[in-house]
């Protein structure tokens, strides 16, 4: 950490020129180059200066810390003038499993009173190496099976020349296999773009209102080749902050297996409400089901609680991860209820957007 060293002496020599309050010109070009988030706080613990990237945290409000950890790291380090890290766990939302794993850094600067807090967050990359562990693991295992039955249909194909409705059977069993692969890539892909970025980082205001007609819209072909009315009860706006692409894919992947588990000439209802600002998705249908055997294991990646009824439909097993995936990066979750016979009924949640979780601490500029 030389190079910290080196600026604390170029912030001390910088702060004595400087109003009292200023923050020194010095400090905010080191602030804006390191690859972390930053507070920094004044005598009293009221802040001066925070990157925008600190707001998705929820450490802070009115220009002070929320966090009483963090807040006891700080007193410690004007107690004894050293610097202290410590590692922390922070919610990503009011909901959900999903989590911040923070690598906090706190350091006294110069000889104003002034203390520096670094925030590493290490949650993305500890959550892409769970997921690229398991995901090669699966994944090898699944596109085994469309391959190997392409290659057995093919040489089916070779082998009945002479018998026109064998070959026609055969091709047709090779469009369904070719389909399903083509399925599955797809879904690959929608999964990996799950890893792209932070939503709640990087992510924007969204109309879960518009979202959810969109991803709506494009179900229409898939009900009206099954005869099912969807129907939609939404407020008039509602709006949370991530990636909108993210969420209409959830919502759509919702939709999309509530047309194709449920019976022919049925209905699926799509309802938006708010409850104590928590933004609540709920997809029923009047399907088959789920036994609540599989409840626990519904949203894992490539389960299928009926592996011919998924070849039928053309389900990979990855529409319900992909779901959980997009709930838990927006600090939300998702939830199922289930009876066999009386159909099922999903629920993604979502935090809304509101002005305290947008940064509102700009730096004091130098004067």
């Amino acid at each position: 950490m030389a190079w910290l060293n080196r600026v604390k002496r170029e912030v001390a020599a910088e702060a004595a020129t400087q109003p009292l309050g200023a923050l020194p010109a010095t400090l905010t070009d080191l602030l804006n180059s390191i690859d972390a988030e930053a507070l920094v706080l004044a005598p009293g613990e009221s802040i001066i200066y925070a990157t925008p990237g600190v707001a998705p945290f929820n450490l802070t409000r009115d220009r002070f810390l929320l966090n009483n950890s963090l807040l006891t790291l700080v007193r410690a380090v004007r107690r004894s003038g050293l610097q202290q890290e410590a590692t922390m766990e922070l919610p990503r939302g009011p909901i959900g499993d999903g989590t911040h794993d923070l690598l906090v850094r706190v350091t006294p600067i110069g000889d104003e009173g002034l203390i520096a807090i670094l925030i590493f967050d290490d949650s993305e990359m500890r959550r892409l190496d769970a997921i690229r562990r398991d995901f090669v693991a699966n994944i090898s295992h699944e596109l085994k099976t469309p391959i190997g039955a392409l290659s057995i249909l093919s040489e089916a194909v070779l082998g009945a020349a002479d018998d026109p409705e064998a070959i026609t059977r055969f091709a047709n069993r090779m469009q369904a296999e070719a389909q399903r692969l083509s399925g599955l890539v797809q879904e690959i892909i929608d999964l990996s773009r799950l890893q792209d970025g932070d939503p709640l980082k990087s992510g924007e205001v969204i109309d879960l209102v518009l979202a959810t007609k969109e991803a709506n819209d494009q179900t229409a072909l898939s009900a009206e080749a099954r005869k099912i009315e969807v129907v939609l009860a939404l407020p008039e706006k509602v709006e949370i902050t991530g990636s909108r692409d993210q969420v209409i894919m959830a919502v759509h992947n919702l939709i999309e297996n509530a047309i194709n588990y449920s019976p022919e000439g049925t209905r699926v209802a799509v309802a938006l409400r708010v409850i104590d600002g928590i933004a609540e998705i709920s997809v029923s249908d009047q399907g088959i089901g789920i036994p609540e055997s599989a409840l626990e294991r519904i949203f894992e990646r490539f389960y299928r609680v009926d592996a011919a009824r998924s070849r039928a439909t053309g389900g990979t097993g990855l529409g319900l991860s992909i779901v959980k995936h997009v709930a838990t990066n927006h600090g939300g979750d998702v939830s199922v209820w289930s009876v066999e016979g009386a159909g099922s009924t999903f629920t993604i949640r979502f935090p809304l957007s509101s002005q305290d979780n947008q940064p509102t601490l700009k730096a004091v500029e130098a004067k």
